[in-house]
């Protein structure tokens, strides 16, 4: 056994044991505040890209073993242990069909373009850009095939073009990503770092592809292919303070992406998960 190996056992069994000391804390705060966790309903999703996987140590919570999971829902969005959107895709492709029959009992009653425009933004629409900015550059080309016909047969039933999916994610990528740059107290504001000349962003460096299709460098890719002028997005020129903070996510990324990563799903602790997905280098 190489020394790397045995090092990374011991990053993995102190992750365990950390991760177990948090569930006790969590459990001890629930008890102090009059709260009660149901271990029943509390799954674990463990996220390991390592080649020679171990099976972890159950965590217990409530002196219950913690159910490991291949797959959760999360507010909407079905996330998997090896991080791909098939899952979520063919979810969302089948509520989408489920509302394309409504709108063809609307094509045969007779309303007009405008109305039944209306209920496809308000009724399908909604339903095919839910966490878009979150799955849509990940997905292969034959899950952006299906969502596409689905847009397609909605064209043919109205009698009109629709935005294609490719549009729905730049422009709200490019809504969030300005929403993201204008709010300070963001932590996702300081990635998008304007070069010298002031004209575009600097990119993200990546190493990984599920890295370079997740939000933030496409955002900033988006940006750059968009052509409005950086002032439009009011970015903070660059300070040496800045490049020092960028410079520290980087190598936190860096860190994260070479240890075992664990993900319980606790209510409480819901929204601290869903931040650090987000941020997640893959």
């Amino acid at each position: 056994m190489s020394k790397g190996s045995k090092a990374e056992k011991t990053d993995l069994w102190w992750g365990r044991v950390r991760l177990q000391v948090e569930s006790d804390h969590l459990v001890s705060w629930c008890s102090q505040n009059n709260l009660e966790l149901n271990a029943l309903k509390t799954v674990e999703m463990v996220v390991d890209f390592r080649r020679n996987r171990a099976p972890p140590s159950p965590i217990t919570l409530c002196d219950s073993p913690v159910t490991i999971v291949d797959s959760v829902r999360f507010l909407g969005s079905i996330i998997t242990q090896d991080l791909k959107w098939e899952l979520n895709i063919s979810s969302i492709t089948k509520k989408a069909q489920q509302r394309l029959f409504f709108l063809r009992h609307l094509k045969k009653f007779n309303l007009p373009k405008t109305m039944m425009v209306h209920f496809y933004t308000a009724i399908m629409e909604s339903v095919l850009c839910s966490s878009i900015t979150v799955w849509y550059a990940a997905a292969t080309a034959k899950d952006k095939g299906r969502l596409q016909r689905v847009i397609r047969s909605a064209e043919r039933v109205i009698g009109c073009n629709l935005p294609s999916l490719q549009d729905l994610f730049a422009s709200r990528s490019l809504k969030r990503a300005k929403k993201m740059v204008a709010d300070p107290s963001h932590p996702g504001q300081k990635l998008f770092v304007p070069l010298p000349s002031g004209r575009r962003l600097r990119s993200i460096r990546t190493k990984t592809s599920r890295h370079t299709n997740s939000f933030f460098p496409s955002a900033v890719g988006l940006i750059n292919r968009a052509g409005p002028p950086l002032t439009d997005y009011n970015i903070p020129p660059v300070t040496p303070l800045h490049t020092a903070h960028v410079t520290l996510t980087v190598i936190f990324h860096f860190v994260v992406t070479r240890h075992f990563v664990t993900c319980s799903l606790v209510p409480f602790m819901l929204n601290i998960y869903f931040l650090f997905f987000n941020t997640l280098n893959f």
